[in-house]
Formats: C-alpha cells, structure tokens, sequence
C-alpha cells in the first residue's frame, strides 16, 4: 500500500503535464527513483506488481500501441522492411495483408507516429556509464528476484513465472527443474530479433498435461506440433500408422525410418496427437489449446554464446485459451477490421487475450532495473505483432522457423545456423532481406551491418559467402556495437518511457515518419515495383 500511494503522490505531483505534453503514468514513476547498475538485488519495497495495480482505469498515452514504431520506417520507394510481416498469406491466416507495403494504412489518430523515443537524444543519461559498469549490468540476474517474491507472495494475479534458469537444460532441451518447459532452438525473425539491432532472445514451449503422460510420450507429441507448425501449406501429408501398435509412440513412424518411438523428425503430419491427447486432432499451423510459450528477451553479452547476456529486459508469456475452427479464425480476422470490436480483453494483472484466443503477459524491468509486470499500455504494445499479421503461423513467430528435429531441441544460439531461404524460395532468408531493405534493420539504422556487408545494394560476395554458411555472421555485433546498445536502452529503463518507444537506440532515427499525411500516404513501394508476396515465416530446410 505504501508503494500504491507513492505512485499516486508522483502523479499528483506532477500534474500529468511537463511542458506541455502528457507525462505517462509509467515515466512519473519513475521520479526520484535511484537507477544503479551495481546494485545486487531489489529494494525492501520491490513490489513487482505495484504499477500494474496503480495503472488500472488510466487513459493511455497512445490509443494505439499495438501500431509498431518499425511501421512508421521512410521507405524512399526502395526500401522495403514491410514484407516481412505483410504478405500474401495462407490459410488459416486470413489477414492476405499485402498491400499494406503500398501505403501507410493507419487510422487517422495512428497517422502521428507516438514513439517519440524514436526521435530523442538520450545519450547524457547513461554517457557516465563506463563500459566494465555496463557489463557487469547485463551480467547479474534479475529474473532469480522475481521467482524469490513470487514465492514469498502466493497468490499473485495471472502467469507467474515458473521455469527456473539457474538448474538449466537436459541435452534434449528440458527444463531440469521438472517444470516440462522445453528449450527451442531457431532461426530468428529478420529485423528487430538480431542481437546486432539491440536484444538476444529465448523461446520454450510446454504443452497441457495430457499431452505429456511419458516422457515419450511428450517428445512425440512435441515431434507432431513441430510438423504442424514448421510446414509450409504445400507439405502437408498424412503420416502412415504401422502395427503393432506401441504406445510409447502412438504407433507412427514419424521420421520415416521404420522404427517406432525413434524420432527425431517428422515426414508429414499426423491426424492426431499421441497418448492422453490421442482424441486432439492435428491441424496444420495451429497450437492446440493450453499451449504455452514463454519467451525472455535479454540484453546482449559479447562473451556469452549468441551475445545472450543473463539480465532480462523482458519475460513474454503466452498461452492458448481456446481452439478455433476455420470460420471462427476468419470470423476473428474480420473483427480486426471492425472499430466496434474491442481487440483484446483482459487488463494488466491477468493479461490481455486477444481474438484468437492467445492471452499474453509480460514482465520488464523497473526504475531499478527489476522486473516488473507491464501496464495495460505496455501490454498493448505485444498485440500489434501477434494479433492479425499475415506472416504469423497462429499469431506466433519462434516454433515456425525452429531448427529441424534434435538440434532445435536446446536453448537457443543461432551461431553455425545456415542462411536457409524462406520455404518456397531459393535465396538466402537474410540476404534476401538485405537487399529488399537495402539496410540492416528495419529503420536503416545500422551502419555496421551496412558496412559490413552491403555494397551499392547488394550483398558483398564474401561476407555472403559466410553469411550463408552461418548466419551468426550477421546477427551479432561488434563487442563494441553490443556494449553500445546495452547502454542505449538503459535510458528505457531509468526513464520508464517504454511507452514512447523499447528499442536500444544509438541516435535518434533518420528514416523514420513522424506525421502521415494523404500526400504522403503512399510507400512509393507499389510504383517502383517493390511489392513483394512471397514472403513466408517457415523455411525451406535441407533435407536430411
């Protein structure tokens, strides 16, 4: 309580107004708050769900955060970062949001891009912090305090998290804290999830209890959800039953090699999960319900693998509440379009569910640096990308493109991962995206991946040569290019301005609308003839 009527105190305080423009209820948090990169654990006070209660009833700052800061990028009708997520999309996605590369399709309040961290020069705020300080930061754990109140305080609202890092993995990519979660390996979504443009990430999923009676029975049932959602539409097929019938396996020869209960991929895809799930039918590109994903993303560590560092910026949940059939799905879709829908349920405490039955929460760090549950906003900031997409695979992104079979079954580190194309193509994924981007990141903002790599447009030939061999070329930066963004998003963090803006800016953007207007509406990509609708989450693999 006395952390409640602090907050409310603040933004007595502050009036709601600095200078003339609405102060977040997040950022007058953080008034008077004492930010230290050396502290080693939370204050006595450290409530973790403090703001999250105190932000109920509280008008938003942006009525729309599910628009993304990415979409806003200047295209100059050659720069094309919108077919990553729009495309020409395939059933049961029915979003077929291609055309939204030809203009900037916002609603008319959406037409002021309200990302103004986007814009702002920040860099007095964390230009003290030496680089060792910076490191030793990133290095401490944050997410081991939460699990600690969690604990001390039962009962708390909504997901609370219960995978515990510290014991780690089994070499078949099991939590070893018994919690059944399990550890994806993948091939990160182009753009915004490569370490070189500002946080490392992780996934792990758990299915519903029925689907994990055994442990073979579990690792079959996970073989059969990894064919469901990493197939393309056109590889789809039916998995032969042999007999006898061996339970372990539920009877399918699911790599094809004759053996039972053996597999470590699958050929097709079965008409239904396996032991206690045996009556849940398999559809293609759809979880069934209960599925959970959980999904931390971290700042960056260049002497960890994969530049993962241990401190967490954020810990994203999600959980599948309910299964819908095609009509439901596209009875969904249609909604997005209806402004007297409302576009998700739910509040900051349990988390907001969205049309298509995915509820989503999410924890981030404080004015101190420890996690926190998000505000409703903040929240809402999650739905853009996983509500309505044309690319998603059941409003997700991880699974889709998990490494093929046993090496994808272990926490995740892209380095050694080829540049594999998206499925039905023949280019390499990244270096394709390069080109069509002419940039190495959505905004066109890092210069060293440019430098790097890009020459008048085109990818270099021997930086593509290793690229295609190992995509950790890419992804991850220079030691001095990581410790650089780490810094960068600390401004996030001490103002508490997530609702402006999350990313780990340098400088403020360039290539980046601030206002839409009808005479600049049009991307320009549509004229120039840069619209592209082959764009797929799945990729095509080597055959083993």
């Amino acid at each position: 309580m006395r952390r409640l009527a602090a907050i409310a105190a603040l933004l007595a305080a502050c009036g709601g107004k600095d200078k003339g423009v609405p102060v977040p209820f997040e950022v007058a948090s953080a008034k008077g708050a004492r930010f230290s990169l050396t502290d080693v654990a939370p204050p006595a006070s450290y409530d973790p769900f403090a703001l999250a209660r105190a932000s109920a009833g509280h008008e938003p700052v942006n009525e729309e955060p599910s628009t993304p800061p990415q979409c806003y990028t200047k295209t100059a009708g050659v720069s094309n970062a919108c077919a990553s997520c729009h495309t020409k999309s395939a059933a049961p996605n029915f979003a077929d949001d291609w055309e939204l590369q030809q203009n900037y399709s916002f609603t008319e309040y959406a037409r002021i891009n309200r990302w103004q961290n986007q814009f702002r020069e920040r860099s007095d705020k964390v230009a003290a912090f030496s680089d060792a300080d910076v490191l030793g930061y990133v290095r401490r754990d944050n997410y081991a305090p939460l699990l600690a109140w969690l604990q001390a305080n039962p009962g708390a609202p909504g997901y609370l998290p219960d995978l515990d890092f510290a014991k780690g993995f089994d070499a078949e990519g099991f939590a070893a804290d018994g919690s059944q979660w399990r550890a994806l390996r993948y091939k990160p979504f182009v753009g915004s999830f490569w370490a070189t443009n500002g946080s490392t990430d992780d996934v792990f999923v758990r299915l519903p209890e029925r689907f994990r009676t055994s442990r073979e029975i579990y690792r079959t049932n996970l073989a059969i959800l990894e064919a469901a959602i990493t197939a393309a539409p056109k590889d789809a097929r039916p998995v032969r039953q042999i007999e006898p019938i061996d339970e372990r396996a539920g009877g399918l020869d699911l790599d094809g090699d004759g053996q039972l209960g053996t597999a470590t991929s699958i050929v097709g895809i079965p008409a239904h999960y396996v032991g206690g799930a045996e009556a849940i039918a398999v559809a293609r590109a759809l979880y069934p319900a209960g599925t959970e994903l959980l999904h931390t993303v971290r700042y960056l560590d260049p002497e960890r693998p994969g530049f993962t560092a241990t401190r967490m910026k954020e810990v994203r949940y999600a959980v599948k509440g309910r299964e819908l059939v095609e009509r439901q799905i596209g009875r969904a879709y249609m909604e997005l379009e209806n402004p007297d829908v409302a576009p998700h349920t739910g509040n900051a405490l349990v988390g907001l569910t969205n049309n298509f039955g995915w509820q989503l929460h999410g924890f981030i760090e404080d004015a101190n640096g420890w996690l926190r549950k998000q505000t409703e906003e903040e929240h809402g900031y999650c739905m853009g990308c996983h509500t309505g997409l044309g690319v998603t695979v059941d409003q997700t992104f991880a699974f889709a493109r998990k490494v093929p079979g046993a090496a994808g079954w272990r926490p995740q580190d892209p380095t050694g991962i080829p540049d594999v194309p998206q499925a039905g193509q023949t280019t390499g994924e990244y270096a394709q995206y390069l080109t069509r981007v002419q940039g190495g990141d959505d905004l066109r903002a890092n210069d060293e991946v440019v430098t790097k790599f890009l020459r008048a447009g085109e990818v270099e030939a021997t930086a593509g040569a290793a690229l295609a061999a190992d995509i950790g070329t890419l992804v991850t930066p220079s030691a001095k290019r990581a410790i650089a963004l780490d810094r960068a998003y600390l401004a996030n963090v001490i103002e508490q301005s997530y609702v402006w803006g999350r990313e780990a800016s340098t400088s403020p953007a360039k290539a980046v609308m601030t206002t839409i207007t009808e005479d600049t509406r049009s991307t320009g990509l549509g004229e120039a003839d840069r619209v592209y609708r082959d764009t797929r989450l799945q990729l095509a693999w080597p055959k083993p």
